[in-house]
């Protein structure tokens, strides 16, 4: 009878899942002045169900079943707008805001938009997913920096790091903004001097939506050569609070959403891993332990201002765990002592906060920005992990490097016509305490000293639409300068524009082409780096701005009532300035993908490089419950070297890229998605066995060196993986839940990795010498295979 009751009860909380009261509410403005659009159709797509706006642009829609929905705003004289995949559920109206851009032609018709937007700043090399696309992504993890992959142009690695490899451009190629806030750090443990890292600082439930800007950069953007991320986060809600909280294999995130009073509202995220633990439990060599939080506000102080307030950060420890596992394979226990021989104790932490301040008016507005971000970056080495004598240190590394932004932009709209003009101004500062025995030749390093550096900026951009809107032209210009070097600090020396033109074929069919030349700094470790004599070496030697130009043309096919799209695009960028290594002889557009610091040496602005291809991209959006995005990528990248002839391959030259990503959404509210990859084999350098098993270099480096005379002159083979993901959601009166299992590399494919060269040991661990030469160690090499079958689970519950 208790068992019957129990039943009884289950299928009655279960059921309630499928009532139909879930509702959707919100607000539809104009973008440029900020005034609501009243009397505007709000229409829920597939079911009869709609509404109209009230004077003030609010709307509700109720009687809704739990699930995802495809909801349009439109107005007469106004573009459409439609919002993708809204997660409806029972616990909690969906806050649900539209924004119309008025039709620059006198209509008294509704505009049916592309659903697809194309930005007139950026109409090409633009791609989009919003929150749902991300949360539920086969293989991410929920990890925005993951999600990316599906894209076309955008290159993974068989390692588990999270590095953004654009269009054959180095990690350190790429920008980050959340809310028009300069974000430079977004992944844990993060390479200093690139941008990668094994996991994202972002928490995915605090992104609305993420647009990926891969050629055809806006002038108001600056100092990047291969793409800008712009992340929208949520608007807390205005009605009341809302928690979630998720729990994951390796981590515990909260997030709390809700209003401050009448005029703001606020969202918030925490999140704390338990690496270390799980690593400790499987006996891997290192344990990492990484934390972060995300706050932001919205002050709205009258009808034609806000004020945001953004808050980013994160806190990584990494430790070593010497405990040695019962029962260890040999070959394992050697890539163990490897590791301990050579991975260093590190800290890091960042911030970066920023207040952004929005002035509408009738045909534009003005946008202010003030941010500061940091990074501390620590690391230290003792040989053989012996801390107890001080000339075991090896290095002990510890720099911080410090922003203060400031940026205006007025933004104006007119019939068929915009213009945006601003000024930007930074200032920066780079301090380092560098000891370090392992530089080449047997010198020592050892500094401490402090670089501060002014930048500045200024840029013009507008667009204007002719022969019946069938035709768009856009373009700028911006310039650029620093006083970290004679020919920076003229800003005339990167003059930078850029002209877009788009041309309607037919309703759907569109045509676009871009020309621009843009501008990067150089990494901090290269501006601030000092000899033991003091001086600052590479602006000494006038290091530059890095300057690429990029060409790109391409078409894009819309099917607008199945909510689909194709798009065919070809590029070409050519590098000029790429500072190379004088100690190496190597262009630091090779390095950026492993954990370290790059750049902190002599470098000279001499190497050159080129990236070019084409990229496929057939997208569907959730229609009849089905989504999928499948891109082809060919790409070659090439760069020149001191130590080489010519034009060489890059460290990021995959050949080709394949991405397959698709889904189905079932009764129930059950989903299944899977994505499978495939990418050509990327070049490596081989070591240089002479010099490497020298005892005096071993003991020093504990580690092979590469000969870097044959740069990239080997190539690994292809890697594919497939990852496949399954949820299941539950919709309740005051909770929803949420549980899924992920997968990643679900048929465990192990990629190949550039080997590893480890010393021959005796049974005390200590490493052999040659016997036929004293002066050497046995050197031999292993086999070091990427990919393991990587499951997850997760829950998601929200109340």
């Amino acid at each position: 009878m208790r068992q019957a009751a129990l039943f009884i009860f289950l299928f009655q909380m279960l059921s309630q899942g499928f009532a139909q009261n879930g509702v959707i509410q919100g607000k539809v403005q104009n973008p440029v002045n900020n005034n609501p659009i009243p009397f505007a159709n709000v229409a829920v797509l597939g079911i009869d169900k709609g509404t109209i706006t009230d004077e003030e642009g609010k709307y509700r829609i109720d009687g809704l079943e739990p699930g995802l929905y495809n909801v349009r705003a439109s107005f007469v004289g106004f573009r459409s707008q439609t919002q993708y995949e809204i997660q409806v559920g029972r616990a909690r109206a969906v806050q649900l805001d539209f924004q119309l851009e008025e039709e620059a032609s006198d209509l008294d018709e509704v505009v049916i938009s592309s659903e697809f937007s194309r930005s007139e700043d950026t109409p090409i090399s633009a791609r989009k997913l919003n929150t749902n696309e991300i949360e539920r992504y086969p293989g991410g993890n929920r990890d925005i920096s993951r999600v990316i992959q599906s894209l076309p142009g955008v290159a993974s690695t068989a390692s588990f790091r999270n590095d953004i490899i654009i269009r054959g451009g180095a990690p350190n190629e790429n920008k980050f903004f959340v809310d028009e806030i300069e974000v430079p750090v977004i992944n844990h443990f993060a390479t200093q001097g690139s941008s990668g890292g094994p996991v994202g600082i972002l928490n995915v439930n605090l992104i609305k939506n993420v647009e990926v800007i891969s050629g055809a950069f806006p002038a108001n953007r600056m100092n990047s050569l291969s793409s800008f991320f712009e992340f929208e986060l949520k608007d807390g809600r205005r009605d009341q609070m809302f928690t979630q909280l998720t729990v994951g294999a390796s981590e515990l995130t909260l997030s709390n959403e809700g209003p401050i009073g009448e005029h703001t509202t606020y969202i918030f995220s925490a999140r704390r891993s338990y690496l270390q633990f799980l690593f400790r439990i499987i006996g891997l060599p290192f344990l990492p332990t990484f934390n972060d939080f995300t706050l932001k506000t919205k002050t709205k102080i009258n009808d034609k201002t806000e004020l945001t307030f953004l808050g980013v950060g994160a806190i990584d420890q990494f430790a070593l765990n010497f405990d040695e596992p019962d029962n260890e394979d040999p070959l394992d226990r050697e890539n163990r002592l490897f590791l301990l021989d050579n991975l260093p104790i590190s800290t890091q932490w960042n911030y970066a906060t920023g207040l952004k301040l929005k002035r509408f008016r009738e045909n534009g507005f003005w946008t202010f920005v003030l941010s500061r971000n940091m990074l501390n970056n620590r690391a230290f080495k003792y040989r053989n992990n012996d801390d107890s004598l001080e000339e075991n240190l090896l290095f002990d590394y510890l720099s911080q490097e410090s922003e203060n932004k400031f940026r205006a932009e007025n933004n104006i709209f007119g019939k068929g016509w915009t213009l945006r003009y601003g000024v930007n101004y930074e200032f920066s500062r780079y301090f380092i305490q560098n000891f370090d025995r392992q530089v080449m030749g047997g010198q020592v390093l050892d500094i401490s000293s402090s670089s501060y550096f002014n930048s500045y900026g200024a840029f013009i951009q507008g667009s204007k639409k002719w022969l019946d809107e069938k035709l768009l032209l856009s373009g700028g210009v911006r310039i650029d300068g620093s006083d970290f070097g004679n020919t920076a600090a003229n800003p005339l020396n990167q003059f930078s524009p850029r002209i877009n033109l788009s041309y309607k074929l037919g309703s759907d069919l569109f045509w676009t082409g871009n020309v621009g030349v843009y501008y990067q700094r150089p990494p901090y470790t290269v501006l601030g780096f000092r000899n033991n004599e003091g001086e600052f070496v590479n602006q000494a030697n006038d290091v530059k701005f890095i300057r690429s130009t990029h060409y790109v043309s391409g078409i894009e096919f819309q099917v607008p009532d199945k909510n689909r799209r194709f798009t065919l695009e070809g590029f070409y960028k050519r590098y000029d300035n790429y500072p190379a290594s004088i100690r190496n002889g190597i262009a630091l557009a090779n390095l950026g993908a492993d954990f370290g610091v790059i750049g902190n040496e002599p470098v000279q602005s001499d190497a050159q490089g080129r990236a070019y291809g084409l990229e496929l991209l057939a997208q569907q959006r959730l229609y009849n419950d089905f989504y999928g995005i499948a891109a082809l990528t060919l790409v070659r990248s090439e760069f020149t070297n001191p130590n080489t002839e010519g034009f060489v391959p890059s460290s990021w030259d995959n050949g080709f890229i394949v991405s397959l990503t698709a889904g189905k959404r079932f009764k129930r509210n059950w989903e299944v998605g899977a994505r499978w990859r495939f990418l050509g084999g990327t070049p490596y350098t081989p070591f240089d066995l002479q010099a490497s098993s020298l005892r005096s270099n071993w003991d020093l480096f504990n580690q092979g060196l590469l000969d870097f005379n044959n740069i990239n002159s080997l190539r690994l083979s292809s890697f594919h993986q497939l990852d496949f993901r399954i949820d299941k959601k539950y919709f309740y009166d005051k909770w929803n839940l949420n549980w899924y299992f992920d997968v990643q590399n679900a048929y465990n494919f192990r990629a190949e990795q550039p080997d590893l060269l480890v010393p021959e040991r005796t049974d005390e661990g200590v490493p052999k010498i040659d016997p036929n030469d004293p002066k050497r160690y046995l050197l031999r090499q292993v086999v070091n295979p990427a990919g393991t079958i990587l499951p997850t689970i997760g829950l998601i519950i929200e109340f």
